[in-house]
């Protein structure tokens, strides 16, 4: 595990990407170009773009039920996957076969405020929580990253006083903890995406 950020160092998200950050699915995956992760997503090619920004229309465009928009940006070591209003990096059937032999790092929020985190390693769900509820977890490693659940951000007591906090933010950097790869507003701005549509299913 790297990495020591927190909540405090993903406060410009919501100052420059608030249309993102009402629903947005952010996925993390080792060992994969932004083209090897499109293929092993099934995904049909569909062109390039700068910036996150740009991703915001054609996602919200395409209005068909069992597809998605998803762009990929190539990293050191990683692929970077970005959704507005998506949610294939949280969807087990497409990410399970895409981290064997690898780590994917995912989490995913609606305008519903539902949301999900998951850690994917070699096939199997690791860790599974809601981060509004991050004492209810599941996989199997439940319980192996409570410390850095806490030094990221999240209250895992299950109490009426407990604090909920910026728990999006904490997701971002627990997934930095996870991947050692700190999204930045640079990065998010300047990052060549390499589009497709992946069916859900």
């Amino acid at each position: 595990m790297t990495g020591i950020t927190g909540p405090a160092d993903y406060t410009w998200l919501k100052e420059q990407y608030e249309l993102l950050m009402q629903a947005y699915c952010v996925t993390l995956v080792r060992g994969l170009t932004a083209d090897e992760l499109l293929e092993e997503l099934k995904a049909e090619p569909a062109g390039r773009l700068t910036g996150v920004d740009l991703l915001y229309e054609p996602c919200y465009d395409l209005s068909d039920h069992d597809r998605l928009f998803v762009g990929a940006a190539t990293l050191d070591g990683w692929a970077l996957m970005v959704e507005f209003n998506g949610y294939l990096g949280v969807t087990p059937e497409a990410m399970l076969p895409v981290s064997r032999g690898r780590r994917a790092v995912s989490h995913f929020r609606n305008v519903n405020a539902v949301d999900h985190f998951y850690w994917f390693e070699d096939g199997d769900i690791r860790l599974h929580f809601e981060p509004l509820f991050p004492y209810a977890r599941d996989g199997s490693r439940p319980d192996g990253l409570l410390a850095e659940m806490r030094e990221s951000g999240f209250d895992l007591r299950d109490a009426d006083d407990r604090d909920f906090g910026p728990h999006t933010e904490a997701s971002f950097a627990l997934a930095h903890r996870l991947t050692g790869v700190r999204l930045t507003p640079e990065l998010f701005a300047s990052a060549e995406f390499r589009c497709g549509i992946a069916p859900t299913g």
